[in-house]
Order: structure tokens, then sequence, then C-alpha cells
């Protein structure tokens, strides 16, 4: 079962009222009484499991990287490295990790598609 949507009351039919989460603190708050109708409110029973709690959703750990001698350590784990990391640096990373075979979530690749020619008419 998933988890459901807390909004604010009245999200859904007031243009002024964004779908956010605000707790709900005035006195006559049907949705601080816990009305039915107004919907779930977060609560301490939606939590994840432990198990799942600190990993990527692709299921495994994910640790932060920021020199070579931190990913020589690692096993098993996604990696992400540190903003702080230069160029350089970075790929020489990306290659010790392939190497060791650890997923890097932000490697910098990106798949670059062929730009369309526009505005040509005939």
């Amino acid at each position: 079962m998933s988890k459901p949507t807390f909004n604010v009351l009245n999200c859904g039919h007031r243009k002024k009222v964004k779908p956010r989460w605000r707790k709900p603190r005035g006195t006559h708050n049907k949705k601080r009484m816990k009305m039915e109708w107004a919907g779930a409110s977060p609560g301490i029973g939606y939590g994840s499991p432990e198990a799942s709690k600190g990993r990527h959703p692709n299921g495994t750990k994910e640790v932060l990287v920021r020199n070579l001698a931190d990913l020589e350590k690692l096993d098993g784990v996604s990696v992400r490295i540190s903003a702080a990391v230069g160029i350089r640096k970075k790929k020489a990373i990306v290659e010790a990790a392939k190497a060791k075979k650890l997923k890097v979530l932000n490697s910098g690749e990106k798949k670059i598609r062929p730009r369309k020619k526009g505005g040509e008419k005939s």
C-alpha cells in the first residue's frame, strides 16, 4: 500500500491553496480534528521500513566519495561524487568505479541527442 498525499484542506477546489503540507493549527480546523473526509495527516505509522532507510531507490546504499582513496574501500554500493571534486579527478573516480563495477549516480555522462535543423523551409 502506498502513502497518501498529505495536502492542506481545500487544496483541490481553491485556486490560491496550493497542494502542499502545512500543519493545521486553527481552533475549528476540520483536518486538525481528524474528520475522515478531510484526508490523511502525516504520522509515524507512514514511515519507511528500517531496512530501506538511507538507501538509493535502486536498493543499494549511497556513499559520498571525495577522492580515489574513499573509492578503494567500497564494494557493492552506489557512489555519488562530491560537488567540490574537479573534472579531472571526477573522470579518474568514474573510471575507477567502472573498474570496480560500482554505479556512479552523478557521473556527468549525459545522452546528447543530435539537434534537428529547424527553420529550414523548402
